[in-house]
């Protein structure tokens, strides 16, 4: 009984965890994107930043609602929860900014 009970919870869960993913590859995937036409423009890191802010809202806030509802899932507090999305969040514009500096100087 207890196995079936562990089966079931887990395929409950897979979903979320596939929307975490898709969500997770979908940002990633927009951040990227922004890279070579910011390059070609000759953006500022300020400018790029608004500029994947802007272009990839969508991404980050289906992403975001993803990660809160799997943390929630795994009952985690809002707060908890919340916090965790923004550092996800954080580090894949940190990741996508640095990269993009280090593209931007001079070799």
């Amino acid at each position: 009984m207890f196995v079936a009970a562990s089966l079931v919870m887990m395929l409950a869960a897979a979903p979320s965890a596939d929307a975490v993913g898709n969500g997770r590859k979908d940002f990633s995937k927009c951040l990227s994107a922004q890279i070579q036409p910011s390059l070609d423009k000759k953006l500022t890191v300020g400018d790029f930043q608004s500029t994947i802010k802007k272009a990839c809202a969508d991404k980050e806030a289906a992403f975001r609602a993803a990660i809160i509802a799997q943390d929630k899932a795994d009952k985690m507090s809002d707060a908890d929860a919340s916090s965790d999305a923004d550092d996800q969040i954080s580090e894949y514009v940190d990741k996508i900014t640095s990269e993009f500096e280090e593209s931007s100087s001079p070799s």
